[in-house]
This record gives structure tokens, C-alpha cells and sequence, in this order.
């Protein structure tokens, strides 16, 4: 068959979906009204508390579920038929104290019943939200898990260390629509939980909240089995929403060195760890897809799907390897 005659294939539908909504996202919208947990790998900062005012501002019934500790970089990790005892040390940002059970309603004065939080890892502060918290306020899951947002971006091969990405993917098993949200290390902020930027990123994400709302009518926000990554760049005034990709490369320099004091300068015995620091705009790859969005200032969103499992281009190249093994 002639190239020229050949049917062209467009974007998969979630795709399509997600064009549609981008281009309503300058557009005037009446918010519903969802119940949605939010959720992170930092632990309690000014991001969440910033994002949940914005959303229960706005009408949505929103409970907020963190790690004790900051645990990026945990990725999916899990302490499972581990029983949480009670707190050896005052969590970050005294979100509670030493004494406190190993997961609850925050102890902080100021800190309202909305703001859980749980000793453990990112995804087991998520699922602490789902079979806890939203059972308890809900009696159902959330209509919409948001992960983050982030202290510091997920772009490019570092997602899957993401402990925000992770908590993303547990609430795709359970069928909950999800949305990891990343913003630039200057959001990071101390005991007051107060910050400008983590405001401006809560105001931007009310934008796609309410488009996702008014495109779903009074069904699920995402297309079952897709979820969100978002990242924010440092500058948001003039920021537009960008469609793009998980990219490949990433800034990030994670490797296992024989003697992590040398590269720490901390001096002493050589001892065996991991080095993570960020590279140096010569040293970093070249800048592609979500990595090259957030190069440009703008808000890379990118689709992602459940688990790992290949497109159905790929899978059939894949199988040719193989063939002959299925056909024994």
C-alpha cells in the first residue's frame, strides 16, 4: 500500500481527552465539588497546606495524609506487617510529637482535623488515606488523589525513585483517578508553612482541577487506568500549560560510590554509600520532553498509565525476539 494512502492513527483517546481539557484551561469553570486526598513524599510543608486551602476554598471536602519524615526518594517502598508503635522522635515540622500513636490526626495546634499523618513511607501514608482517613470521613474512596506537590521536580528517568509518583501509581490500582504534582526546590519552607510559591502552584493547579471537573461532568476526572504528572517551573507568571512526555534524561546524578565521604568531603574512613547530587548544565544530558518544557518555563503535564506495561507497538517489536520460545 501506498504511503500516501495509508489511514494515519491519531493519539490514543486519554490523549485526545487531555488536548480537549488543555485548551479549556484559560476558560471559565463552576466547580462540583469532589472529595480528594492529598498526599507527598516531603512530609507536612507549606505545599500541602497551601493546595488544601486552595481546594477547600473552592468547595472541595479535603483531607491531607504525609509521612512523619521526609522520605524522598522512597519510591514505592513498603515496611509491610510492620506494626507502627509509637513515635521515637517529633515529626518534621512537629506535624506531632514524640509519644504520639504511629499514625493520626496531626498534634500541631494550628494544624486543623484535615492533616493526618503516618510513620512510614509515602505510599503507606497513601494507603493510610484510603483505608482510613477517606473511609472514616467519606465511607469511600476519594474522587481524586493528588500527590505532592513535590519539593523539587520529577521529570525524566528519576521518576521511578518518585516517592510522589509511587503514591500516583497505588491510587491507579485502586482505581482512583491521580495526579502527581511537582514544583521547584524554592517551595521548600520551614516551621511557619507559609511561602508565596507554594500559593501560586496551589492557584495554577485550581485551574486544572476545575477543567478536569467540568470535562467529566459528574464522572471520574481521568480516563480509568491514566494518571497526571505535573511540574511546575521556578517562574509561574507567564507559565502556559504544555502538553509533553516523560522523558528519559534527567539532571539528577545518582550512582553507588565505594567511598561516599570522599565525595562528601565529610573526611574519615572510606565508607561505601549512594551519592545523589544535581549536575551542572554542562554535565546534564540534553534536555528532552518534560525536561525540556520545564527549560522553556512552562508547566509540563504529561499522561501516565498503571504499572509498567508496554504500548502495543513496542510489545509486538518485543515479541519478535522471542517467538519462536512461545511456539514450542
Amino acid at each position: 500500500m501506498c504511503a500516501s494512502n495509508r489511514k494515519r492513527r491519531g493519539p490514543p483517546r486519554p490523549v485526545l481527552l487531555l488536548w480537549a481539557m488543555l485548551a479549556g484551561l484559560t476558560q471559565p469553570s463552576i466547580a462540583l465539588g469532589r472529595n480528594i486526598l492529598i498526599t507527598n513524599d516531603d512530609g507536612l510543608s507549606s505545599n500541602v497546606v497551601a493546595l488544601h486551602e486552595a481546594l477547600k476554598a473552592q468547595g472541595h471536602d479535603v483531607i491531607v495524609v504525609v509521612p512523619c519524615q521526609q522520605q524522598s526518594g522512597m519510591g514505592g517502598a513498603l515496611y509491610a506487617m510492620k506494626p507502627l508503635g509509637p513515635l521515637t522522635a517529633d515529626c518534621l515540622n512537629a506535624a506531632a510529637r514524640a509519644g504520639d500513636p504511629g499514625a493520626g490526626v496531626m498534634t500541631r495546634p494550628e494544624i486543623g482535623p484535615d492533616f493526618h499523618y503516618v510513620d512510614g513511607t509515602p505510599v503507606m501514608a497513601t494507603l493510610y488515606g484510603l483505608d482510613v482517613a477517606a473511609r472514616t470521613r467519606w465511607s469511600k474512596a476519594p474522587d481524586l488523589v493528588i500527590s505532592g506537590p513535590n519539593i523539587g521536580r520529577n521529570v525524566g528517568g528519576i521518576v521511578v525513585s518518585s516517592g510522589t509518583v509511587s503514591n500516583v501509581q497505588y491510587a491507579l490500582m485502586r482505581g482512583i483517578p491521580a495526579i502527581a504534582v511537582s514544583a521547584g526546590a524554592g517551595t521548600q519552607r520551614g516551621k511557619d508553612l507559609a511561602n508565596p510559591s507554594s500559593t501560586q502552584v496551589a492557584a495554577r493547579m485550581l485551574e486544572l482541577v476545575a477543567i478536569l471537573e467540568t470535562s467529566a461532568d459528574a464522572g471520574p476526572l481521568l480516563p480509568a487506568g491514566t494518571a497526571l504528572n505535573i511540574n511546575f517551573p521556578d517562574a509561574l507568571d507567564q507559565a502556559r500549560w504544555k502538553l509533553s512526555r516523560i522523558g528519559t534524561t534527567s539532571s539528577y546524578d545518582v550512582r553507588f560510590v565505594t567511598d561516599l565521604q570522599a565525595s562528601t568531603k565529610a573526611g574519615g574512613p572510606a565508607l561505601p554509600g549512594l551519592q545523589f547530587r544535581v549536575m551542572t548544565e554542562g554535565e546534564a544530558p540534553r534536555q528532552d520532553k518534560d525536561e525540556a518544557t520545564i527549560a522553556r518555563s512552562d508547566i509540563a503535564i504529561s499522561v501516565m498509565q498503571l504499572a509498567y506495561d508496554a504500548p502495543p507497538k513496542l510489545r509486538s517489536r518485543t515479541l519478535k525476539r522471542f517467538r519462536n520460545l512461545l511456539e514450542r
